[in-house]
């Protein structure tokens, strides 16, 4: 009898958290430029679902990722570090294996930590995942396999006296765009970025990429009502992301605001203002932080931190700065490339501004990528007669040592300031700023972005 008294006085804290901890939902999109949503100002994408839900929660107007690729992006969201801290500081690599993920972190509070869709990430120890069913873990397949929300029902209802955390790892819209209706978007009537040349090829993949956009909202308003069903809507935070930038040249794999920037909308009934918005600087290591301080545990012990107050409507301030990163190996030849915004401007240092930027996949030089992306050859052939055309080209392959932006005046930092000796103290400012990041990060810079890097890293034998 005593023994059982002991048993049960020592589990009592953990029942009493369960008890009183929010669920969790993260829903993902896959390689969706944040500008492209009508929540952030897109004038083409249709997304009733994602408007409905910004709607019922708040909006973050300054939410950003480290690294605008799949795998570091989502590296630091699981882990509450920088790409140097968890050890995936390039695309393909893996983490190191003596972190905690956020399987582990939410699982000591009594959490059931789930995952739906595209992993992703590496090692597996590192982030054990309960394995959720029902949705596509393949980003590339062509057609995406058919989704199926019971599993995921399955999962929110289990064990209704433990808290969850669930994330749905949607692979919409990265390409191959082939889902949705494209006949919703008619090439010749869209209204198409000023950092995306405008061809006629173009013009044809955007439109399939929007409607990749709108299939994937579909599967919000389904994930959304699911979540309904179970009756557990008002006792869960939904945060909803778009990751990193699409797979359009300037945007995914690049240090710039369409790559780095992403969409992020919290929703909790009662407990989060409905239809706010927040400037409110953040980044992907603040959400595991975030999760465990509203789930009553320490959110100490990582690089980003709790922007619970916030949520709350308590604080409308998070960070000063945000930083980035990239390693352009093993998607191309070494290009390192690191940033840092403070939500206004955006100061880039390019590490090797004499060599050309080059993109594998994206410039049809790997596996079935001319398939996926064959609009990159127009813009170079059309270059030679439209120097709009070879404008961008340039700014896409052959980058300056330093780059300055106005980004809330310029959102595609497409007007480079860095010589306009009115901003010099503000850009030495940042830089002193990001190289002081670098460093404490352990961050070598340009020995970084090398095969041996990658693959050591690759066997969880980090050089640095």
């Amino acid at each position: 009898m005593k023994i059982l008294l002991v048993l049960f006085c020592l589990s009592l804290p953990i029942l009493l958290r369960a008890s009183q901890s929010p669920n969790f939902l993260l829903i993902l999109a896959d390689d969706c430029t944040y500008n492209d949503l009508p929540l952030y100002g897109g004038v083409n994408a249709k997304t009733p679902n994602l408007d409905r839900l910004a709607g019922e929660g708040l909006t973050f107007n300054q939410a950003y990722v480290a690294s605008s690729m799949c795998q570091p992006c989502r590296a630091e969201l699981y882990s509450g570090l920088y790409p140097m801290g968890n050890g995936c500081a390039w695309n393909h690599s893996g983490c190191r294996p003596e972190i905690t993920g956020m399987p582990q972190a939410l699982g000591k509070l009594g959490y059931r930590v789930g995952l739906a869709g595209k992993t992703h990430i590496r090692p597996a120890p590192v982030f054990p995942f309960e394995k959720v069913e029902g949705f596509d873990q393949n980003c590339v397949r062509n057609p995406t396999l058919e989704h199926d929300l019971g599993a995921a029902r399955k999962f929110m209802e289990r064990k209704r006296d433990e808290p969850f955390c669930l994330v749905i790892a949607l692979t919409e819209p990265h390409v191959p765009w082939v889902m949705g209706d494209a006949s919703q978007y008619p090439p010749k009537k869209l209204k198409l970025p000023p950092n995306i040349a405008d061809t006629s090829r173009t013009r044809e993949d955007f439109s399939k990429y929007l409607a990749e956009i709108t299939y994937m909202d579909g599967q919000v308003g389904e994930i959304m009502d699911t979540l309904k069903s179970t009756g557990q809507d008002d006792d869960t935070l939904v945060l909803f992301s778009s990751e990193q930038g699409s797979q359009f040249p300037g945007c995914k794999w690049t240090t710039w605001n369409t790559g780095l920037h992403t969409a992020l909308v919290a929703r909790w009934p009662g407990k989060v203002k409905a239809g706010e918005r927040t400037n409110a600087l953040v980044q992907y290591a603040d959400i595991l932080p975030t999760l465990l301080d509203l789930a009553g545990g320490d959110p100490a012990g990582f690089d980003g931190s709790s922007f619970g107050g916030v949520l709350r409507g308590k604080e409308k301030k998070h960070r000063k700065y945000v930083y980035g990163m990239h390693n352009n190996f093993p998607e191309g030849p070494p290009y390192p490339t690191r940033t840092i915004s403070d939500g206004t401007h955006r100061f880039i240092m390019n590490l090797t501004p004499d060599e050309l930027y080059i993109e594998k996949h994206l410039m049809g030089l790997k596996g079935n990528a001319v398939l996926n992306n064959p609009y990159w050859a127009t813009w170079v052939r059309d270059s030679w007669e439209k120097p709009e055309i070879y404008k961008l080209v340039k700014r896409y392959q052959s980058r300056p040592e330093i780059s300055f932006y106005n980004t809330v005046e310029d959102p595609y930092e497409m007007n480079d300031l860095a010589q306009n000796k009115i901003y010099d103290q503000k850009i030495q400012g940042m830089r002193k700023e990001l190289k002081r990041w670098m460093k404490a990060e352990g961050d070598p810079g340009v020995l970084l972005d090398t095969k041996k890097a990658h693959q050591a890293a690759k066997t969880g034998n980090h050089l640095f």
